[in-house]
């Protein structure tokens, strides 16, 4: 199993076609001066503590050199298609995460290589020498190991792990760099004197399902090094959805309603050209201080109308403080697809609001 990671891939592309831009802390996302979000940032922009989905204004203030680019999508999606098709020279089991990551299974590969790590030193190479920029590569016997080992030694690095060093290395693993283990999880470990895989080895299973529901069975299975998924080719968006960063916080519930309307007619339309439609209908804000809540409702039907999904959206919105507190984003998204669906297997690339 192999993981590859493009190292810091809006940004390098950016330096990689303006050459006044290398070496220098690069951020691509929106206006410092509007209520833009960092997309992305080169790594010399991450020594400020610079990082993705940070407010643009704050990067800002760690960092008063930096230079802000707009996101050019098309040019990040033609390197993308670059990158697939090298992977592609060597097997189908391809199961692209984003535009800049993916899974591979060479296990029977088109080259007859024996060895995953050789095949990672090939791809690397060949992503360089065609596109002009590097990835990091995890090779391991599952994907979460080969997903936390392409994070080892970024940027341009290869890290393996044979499963006689599994054990060990995921003993001494923080609980941050466990993929799935997200920052809420992280600190309520911590909080817990859980600080590294071999202390969460210590939680029984019965422990870890009553600590962390339905991610307890999925904890206590891959600090055991033991992750039986697949790579999935032809891997199901799991929802659709789309969301925008306003220009100014709002209290007008008039106006965040008029936006609701809006994205609810662009989800549709997403829905539609992926001939998708979807049980749970879910209405994402961010107030003003940042704090993030979501409403969802589930239907017993799927859908795919934008009346509908604006009707259950307005009414999800009066189990929000939405009038009280001032709100900066809002999000309306569609996922539990019918199983019937179809055409659903193309790479997808979330919206990201630059504005």
């Amino acid at each position: 199993m192999i993981h590859i990671d493009m190292d810091a891939f809006y940004a390098s592309i950016e330096q990689r076609d303006n050459p006044q831009l290398r070496g220098k802390p690069i951020i691509v996302g929106g206006d410092p001066q509007s209520r833009g979000v960092v997309a992305t940032c080169s790594y010399e922009a991450r020594k400020y503590g610079i990082h993705s989905a940070m407010p643009s204004s704050q990067a800002k203030r760690l960092c008063p050199q930096a230079i802000f680019v707009r996101p050019r999508m098309a040019a990040y999606r033609m390197a993308s298609a670059q990158i697939r098709t090298i992977f592609f020279l060597y097997t189908d089991l391809v199961e692209p995460l984003s535009l800049d990551e993916a899974y591979l299974d060479v296990t029977e590969n088109r080259k007859n290589i024996a060895s995953a790590t050789i095949i990672a030193q090939e791809i690397l190479a060949a992503i360089n020498a065609e596109t002009g920029l590097t990835a990091s590569a995890g090779v391991s016997y599952n994907k979460f190991l080969a997903k936390v080992a392409s994070d080892i030694n970024k940027p341009n690095g290869l890290t393996v792990i044979i499963p006689e060093h599994a054990e060990a290395f995921i003993a001494t693993l923080p609980i941050e760099k466990f993929f799935g283990i997200g920052k809420v999880t992280a600190k309520k470990m911590r909080a817990m004197g859980i600080t590294n895989g071999a202390e969460l080895k210590q939680l029984d299973l019965a422990t870890m399902s009553s600590t962390f529901g339905k991610a307890g069975r999925y904890f206590y299975n891959i600090v055991r090094g033991i992750d039986k998924r697949r790579v999935e080719p032809n891997r199901q968006r799991k929802s659709l959805g789309r969301e925008t960063t306003l220009q100014h916080d709002i209290n007008d519930l008039d106006r965040i309603t008029e936006i609701i309307a809006g994205l609810s007619e662009r989800v549709e339309a997403l829905l539609r050209q992926a001939n998708l439609k979807g049980n749970t209908i879910t209405l994402k804000l961010k107030y003003a201080d940042f704090v993030t809540v979501t409403r969802a409702k589930t239907l017993s039907k799927p859908v795919d109308c934008q009346t509908i999904i604006f009707e259950v959206s307005k009414e999800l919105l009066k189990k929000t403080e939405a009038g009280q507190c001032k709100v900066r984003l809002i999000g309306v998204t569609v996922s539990n697809f019918a199983e019937d669906a179809s055409d659903s297997t193309a790479p997808f690339q979330p919206e990201l609001p630059f504005k």
